[in-house]
């Protein structure tokens, strides 16, 4: 076996990166195919590649993590600053939804009827299930940092019930965001509203799945005690992304269904 002369990490060849992007390709593609065609088997397709390959990716960075101890502090410290730079970018992300809502709704355009919300739509109780929701995610950031704190304390059950309990939260959230679309009584056509309204908690949602299934892999890591006090950046990266989101959301209650009703 060659010696390393540098503490870095360097990956070997991996089918996973190509495979990945063609399952994605596939899904997006059946995305536009079921929104025309009203036919969901192509999307379902590469759905389910993306599922599959994204397993057996997760499984060789686990494997590189946990059994071949190719994660050094060197290599941590890179991970850390490159989940730092992706939760900026997707502040950013965030911002340009947040700058097209308050561009809209400061200065109603004559089209709208100067008026905001706009003449006919009918905007939700921000005090029904959008608190409801709210509730839901502060109380996970609540959950992932007990499970966080106990896995330094290196408290074995603790975590893992803090993870489960985060995970349930989460899933209950995006499935109360999915009762609220199907009883708005607008659209993403209807107006400027209706696009920012659903493409900013639309977009907010997916990554509340996201992180979810971040959760829900670090919860399966644990379970199998591949974490440590000294060694879990896995989790750590998965609390972070979490926490964005409910700060992310904590902007979106206040200023879409609070300030914006």
């Amino acid at each position: 076996m060659n010696q390393l002369n540098h503490p870095y990490h360097l990956v070997n060849v991996s089918p996973w990166p190509l495979a990945t992007g063609m399952g994605a390709f596939v899904m997006t593609s059946g995305l536009v195919k079921w929104f025309h065609s009203f036919d969901s088997v192509l999307f379902l397709t590469g759905l389910i590649t993306v599922m599959i390959v994204s397993y057996q990716w997760w499984r060789d960075v686990s494997r590189e993590a946990t059994f071949q101890g190719m994660h050094s502090s060197k290599v941590g410290f890179g991970l850390r600053w490159g989940m730092i730079l992706f939760i900026i970018s997707e502040i950013f992300f965030f911002v340009s939804f947040f700058w097209a809502f308050f561009h809209s709704s400061l200065s109603p355009n004559i089209e709208v009827g100067a008026l905001w919300p706009p003449i006919g739509v009918e905007s939700f109780n921000p005090f029904q299930v959008p608190l409801l929701n709210t509730s839901i995610l502060l109380a996970s950031g609540v959950t992932v940092t007990w499970a966080h704190h106990a896995l330094m304390e290196n408290n074995f059950d603790q975590c893992l019930q803090g993870l489960l309990v985060t995970v349930l939260l989460g899933v209950y959230f995006s499935l109360l965001q999915g009762l609220e679309y199907m009883e708005a009584s607008f659209t993403i056509a209807d107006s400027i509203y209706g696009s920012t309204f659903f493409l900013a908690t639309g977009f907010h949602g997916l990554h509340v799945l996201i992180g979810t299934v971040f959760l829900m892999v670090c919860a399966m890591r644990h379970a199998k005690c591949y974490f440590s006090p000294q060694h879990h950046f896995g989790f750590e990266a998965a609390a972070w992304y979490w926490h964005f989101v409910d700060v992310v959301w904590l902007f979106l209650y206040l200023s879409i269904y609070w300030w914006g009703e």
